[in-house]
């Protein structure tokens, strides 16, 4: 009996002490770990070649895993179509792996199923893509494949049927979802341009002679860069492009990208911060999506301030412990994440954030978006903040480059805005040179006067959202009356 007791006092004291030293470990990791030093690397340089008929041929290599990606950029995407046939450049990328005039939609899967690789096609709004992953041993065969997709496609009506009606059952679908439904109608709300994925009516209007129009067009060899990255020489690259694609041909000229231009209405700024609301009733809905929005005229992906504006979007909104997702989610759990971002263009970029909320709290999240915003302007960021929101930023830009697709689209994005692509080596160094007084000075010029625009139920934050944003008008459209092919928005 006593050995009993002893036994089970032992227990209970070994218990109460792990217990002791779990609660002390708690109490330790509250405060998270100091950054590590930011570490240095050097990546390969781009080697280039342009071939006679204007195709820019470039390679980085990296011979240290077995691997080769190999990526046509085409320099022309959304921005090339208007909002009639918004969509027109995705479905035409898409197309291009729905079969040539030798091989069948199913022949290219399975002959790239073969080799142990992959093929994916799509279009932005900057560009137009295909590429093409595979072990370094299997390029030629690879690479035969790729030129077939985009210099001889068949754009077969059946394929095009089949693909436009699942491209509009998907929108359908999440022309019902707030976070979906908030970014289409800012693209022409507060962007001034179109969804690059199509409206129901632009998707419907698009015909084949439209895609082989585009195709002709905009996939020409002078608007064309043709990257390779991983197990492979810049000798046998151009070896590669001269037989596949040195007797490719474009027509004398193409399409003018469209206009990119915000909304020319100026009304005036609130003491918020804010030009206008927004709100698109969907009543019933779950859960009511809350952005804020700016058209940033002007700073384009070449301007000086992209590197101030990209470590500002890390504080504000770039990852969890950015200052939108501590105030939202995690000091007042009001949403499962809150970020923000930039989408450049050639001339312009557009500003966003975004969370979706309880259709009560709707009005709440966007007057704390709207401090957050304003305190960038005027507050003081510091180095405690500071140097892990860059440790972010130089750290995902590491990751992505470990990959030979990660590094072909750090590439195709530098090609394609025409920078060079020694930036590829100065992006840390760049990050780490931004200082507080830069965030400080471009938010304070840049950032105030955009949109607030929320995708909920009405009924239930109206009297909230008036209350919270005093004198301003508050613009109300229904749903199921949104047109955005129309200035007005409705129908």
């Amino acid at each position: 009996m006593k050995k009993n007791l002893r036994s089970a006092y032992s227990f209970g004291l070994t218990v109460i002490l792990c217990l002791g030293t779990l609660a002390m470990s708690a109490v330790a990791q509250e405060v998270p770990p100091a950054p590590g030093a930011p570490k240095s690397g050097t990546i390969p340089a781009v080697k280039e070649v342009k071939l006679s008929n204007g195709l820019t041929v470039a390679v980085v290599e990296r011979t240290s895993v077995p691997l080769v990606t190999v990526q046509l950029l085409v320099k022309s995407g959304a921005s090339s179509e208007d909002i009639t046939r918004a969509g027109l450049a995705n479905l035409t990328a898409s197309m291009l792996s729905k079969g040539t005039k030798t091989r069948s939609a199913t022949q290219i899967a399975e002959a790239i199923e073969f080799l142990g690789g992959s093929l994916n096609t799509g279009a932005g709004w900057n560009n137009s893509i295909v590429n093409v992953t595979v072990t370094s041993d299997k390029v030629d065969e690879a690479m035969a494949i790729l030129a077939d997709v985009v210099l001889n496609p068949s754009f077969k009506q059946e394929e095009l049927d089949l693909l436009r009606s699942q491209a509009l059952d998907g929108l359908k679908f999440s022309l019902k979802q707030p976070g979906f439904l908030s970014s289409y109608v800012a693209s022409k709300y507060s962007f001034g341009e179109h969804p690059a994925g199509g409206t129901p009516a632009s998707l419907a209007a698009i015909t084949r002679d439209d895609i082989v129009n585009f195709h002709a067009d905009n996939f020409r060899p002078e608007k064309a860069v043709l990257i390779f990255v991983g197990d492979i020489t810049m000798a046998a690259a151009e070896t590669e492009a001269k037989k596949l694609f040195g007797s490719w041909r474009g027509p004398s000229s193409g399409s003018a990208r469209a206009a990119l231009r915000g909304s020319t209405e100026k009304p005036a700024v609130s003491s918020e911060g804010l030009r206008r609301i927004l709100v698109v009733d969907l009543p019933n809905s779950g859960q009511a999506s809350v952005s804020y929005l700016k058209s940033l005229q002007g700073i384009g992906r070449q301007d000086r301030n992209f590197y101030p504006s990209s470590v500002l979007n890390s504080v504000l909104g770039g990852g969890y412990s950015s200052r939108l997702n501590q105030e939202i989610r995690i000091k007042r759990g009001l949403s499962y994440g809150a970020g923000s971002g930039f989408s450049w263009r050639d001339t312009k970029s557009n500003f966003s954030t975004r969370t979706q909320t309880k259709n009560e709290s709707a009005a709440e999240v966007a007057q704390l978006v709207m401090a957050e915003v304003k305190r960038l302007t005027d507050g003081a960021i510091e180095p405690a903040e500071l140097t892990p929101r860059k440790s972010v930023l130089t750290g995902g830009f590491g990751r992505n480059l470990e990959t030979t697709g990660g590094l072909a689209g750090a590439v195709s994005d530098l090609y394609s805005f025409g920078i060079p692509t020694t930036e590829l080596n100065s992006f840390v160094s760049s990050v780490n040179g931004v200082t507080d007084t830069q965030i400080r000075q471009f938010a304070a010029k840049n950032l105030l006067g955009g949109d607030i625009i929320i995708v909920g139920d009405y009924s239930i934050f109206k009297d909230d959202l008036a209350k919270r944003f005093p004198g301003m008008k508050i613009e109300v459209i229904e749903a199921d009356k949104l047109d955005i092919g129309n200035e007005a928005l409705v129908k």
